[in-house]
C-alpha cells in the first residue's frame, strides 16, 4: 500500500475513499468487524459541515479526515491504539496521522495570540489568525527511548523499567520528552540519569516512530551503561531492573517502536554472544 500525502484536495477525486472518522478521540469501524476498515463511497458521511481534512491517498484512492457529533448506525467507536494494532503498517500510520490532524484543528481554532477565531490556509497545513496574522501548525513533540544494556557481568543484561500506568507486570525501555534547547543525545543522558540514576555511553540511533497519543515522535536509541547503581525516580519509575535476555519481563508489541528496539537489540546483543563471535 503506498500513501501519497498532500494537502489540498487532489483532482480528480476518486469516487471511492478512505475515510478515518472520530467520535471523541475514537475511531470509527464497521459494528460487524471491529478491525475491518474499507473504502467507501465519498458521501458516506458526507455532513458537509463536519470538520474534515484532506491527507492524500492511500493506493491511489482519497483519504479523509473528519470527525462527527454522534456515532452513525452501523458503527461503533474503537480507542485509536486498539484499532491501530490490528492495522496493516499503512492503515496504521494514516489512522495516526488523522487523529493529529483533528486534534490540531479542534485545539487551534482560535488564535493563542490575540483570541481571534482562526482560518485554515490553502496550500499549507495551518491555521492562521486574520487579526495578528499568527498561523498555528500541527504541534510535533520529539521524545526519545533509550534501551540501555550491559555485557559486563558475564552474560548481556538489558535494563528495563515500569511506569505506574503500565499494564500489570509490563517492562519497557525508558523514555521522555526533549526539552527546549536539548538535543536528542543531551535528552538521551538527562532522562537516563534522571529516571534511573546510570550514565550511559555509545549511543546508537535505531529508528523513530509516529505515536499520535496526542502528537508525539518517538525517537529511539540503544546505548552502553558507562556506570552507576538503579535508583528509581520517585513518582515517575515504579520499577527498574536488570534482566537477562533469557528471564525478560513482559514488554511491549511490535506495535510500537518499544517492542522492536528491545527484541532487536536483545536478538544482536544474543548473537554477539555466541561462542565463536
Amino acid at each position: 500500500m503506498h500513501f501519497e500525502p498532500a494537502i489540498d484536495p487532489l483532482l480528480p477525486a476518486t469516487a471511492t475513499a478512505w475515510h478515518l472518522v472520530f467520535v471523541d478521540g475514537k475511531l470509527l469501524l464497521p459494528e460487524d468487524d471491529a478491525a475491518a476498515l474499507s473504502p467507501m463511497s465519498v458521501d458516506a458521511f458526507g455532513a458537509p459541515q463536519a470538520p474534515r481534512h484532506f491527507l492524500g491517498r492511500l493506493d491511489a484512492l482519497d483519504c479523509w479526515a473528519l470527525r462527527l457529533a454522534e456515532v452513525p448506525a452501523g458503527y461503533r467507536p474503537v480507542p485509536l491504539r486498539a484499532a491501530m494494532m490490528q492495522f496493516p503498517a499503512p492503515l496504521m500510520g494514516l489512522a495516526g496521522r488523522a487523529a493529529q490532524v483533528l486534534e490540531w484543528d479542534r485545539t487551534h481554532r482560535h488564535c493563542g495570540v490575540c483570541g481571534t477565531a482562526t482560518v485554515l490556509q490553502p496550500g499549507e497545513r495551518a491555521r492562521r489568525c486574520p487579526a495578528c496574522g499568527h498561523s498555528s501548525y500541527p504541534r510535533l513533540s520529539p521524545a526519545m527511548m533509550a534501551l540501555v544494556w550491559r555485557t559486563d557481568r558475564g552474560q548481556p543484561e538489558l535494563l528495563l523499567a515500569r511506569a505506574p500506568h503500565f499494564a500489570p507486570g509490563m517492562y519497557s525501555a525508558l523514555a521522555g520528552f526533549v526539552e527546549a534547547g536539548e538535543s536528542l543525545e543531551e535528552c538521551v543522558h538527562r532522562e537516563v540519569a534522571e529516571e534511573v540514576g546510570v550514565t550511559v555511553t555509545g549511543l546508537h540511533y535505531y529508528g523513530s516512530q509516529s505515536w499520535p497519543f496526542p502528537h508525539s515522535l518517538m525517537v529511539a536509541f540503544s546505548a552502553q551503561w558507562s556506570g552507576g547503581e538503579i535508583v528509581p525516580q520517585a513518582g515517575e519509575i515504579e520499577d527498574a531492573q536488570w534482566f537477562t535476555l533469557d528471564a525478560l519481563p513482559a514488554i511491549p508489541p511490535r506495535f510500537s517502536i518499544s517492542g522492536h528496539l528491545i527484541r532487536d537489540t536483545a536478538q544482536a546483543l544474543a548473537d554477539a554472544a555466541r561462542p565463536g563471535r
